[in-house]
């Protein structure tokens, strides 16, 4: 159950990361992640309130509300790093927030065999080398190696809180809504703030029917993305938590996938290698 939920997470994720790097060449990524996250608010109330997941409210959920200011911070470092690039940097960087999850499992006492310390390693590797590392030719900023880290860090951190913030089904639900609701405010504050400094909420020249336009594919990446923290917070509450959080951080091959299937981007050598890697390590990890 662990492998298969953690593999789902990873397939979510990285058609939600494609998703959204579409919609972000259309319309600022900020708006982006608060559209799409306010989809999923009205979606995770309607569940919650369907399957009367108000009862599981306890003070486990402050590790939810814990995630939701976490990662609007990370999505924000992110894009920032990617803006200052180069991407074939920040990209196998922004991965390495596996470390987070895996430390906490290892903090807790978690000890996997050889055969799956092998697979880890395996599969980070395969991780980082999926994204194109440029290995020469490539001047890097300070602050972008720096925002990504940040991110990084972030988005391990994500994984680690939301993995406790329930013990149940209808917990998890309610757990996500809150984690959502607090991305909404704090990505409303973020984009209230941009504005007031002469920041862009739309393209130019556009209105917001420009949104309306473009609500089926932001409902998709805006419930993918939950259904990626549901799915790995399953993954670490029935499995141990250091293959869990490396198995859900595959997400970079899927992506990368999905744009040469879609787009017909040609994969590099290294990225296949990278995906080849991962393969390997999930196998490990399988056994």
């Amino acid at each position: 159950m662990t492998v298969l939920f953690a593999l789902a997470t990873s397939l979510l994720w990285g058609l939600a990361d494609f998703g959204g790097g579409l919609l972000t060449r259309r319309v600022p990524a900020l708006t982006v992640v608060m559209a799409s996250q306010t989809i999923a608010v009205v979606v995770l109330g309607v569940i919650v309130a369907a399957t009367g997941g108000w009862t599981e409210w306890g003070p486990q959920l402050w590790f939810a509300v814990g995630a939701g200011l976490v990662g609007p911070v990370a999505m924000l470092a992110f894009y920032k790093a990617l803006a200052l690039g180069p991407m074939g940097v920040v990209s196998p960087l922004g991965s390495l927030g596996v470390a987070v999850p895996v430390g906490v499992g290892l903090l807790l006492g978690e000890r996997p065999g050889v055969a799956q310390f092998a697979g880890i390693a395996v599969a980070v590797a395969g991780i980082v080398l999926a994204g194109g590392p440029e290995l020469r030719g490539a001047p890097v900023q300070r602050q972008a190696v720096l925002l990504t880290l940040v991110a990084a860090f972030g988005f391990g951190g994500v994984m680690a809180l939301i993995a406790e913030a329930s013990s149940s089904l209808t917990g998890l639900f309610l757990a996500l809504f809150v984690q959502r609701v607090t991305n909404v405010m704090a990505g409303g504050t973020a984009l209230y703030v941009s504005v007031r400094r002469g920041g862009r909420a739309l393209p130019e020249g556009s209105g917001v029917g420009v949104l309306w336009a473009l609500v089926p594919a932001l409902a998709f990446v805006g419930l993918a993305d939950v259904a990626a923290n549901g799915t790995y917070s399953v993954a670490a509450q029935n499995g141990p938590v250091t293959v869990a959080a490396v198995l859900s951080s595959v997400y970079p091959v899927v992506t990368a996938l999905a744009a040469m299937a879609v787009l017909k981007e040609r994969l590099r050598g290294i990225q296949a290698a990278g995906a080849g890697l991962a393969l390997v390590g999930t196998v490990l990890l399988a056994s």
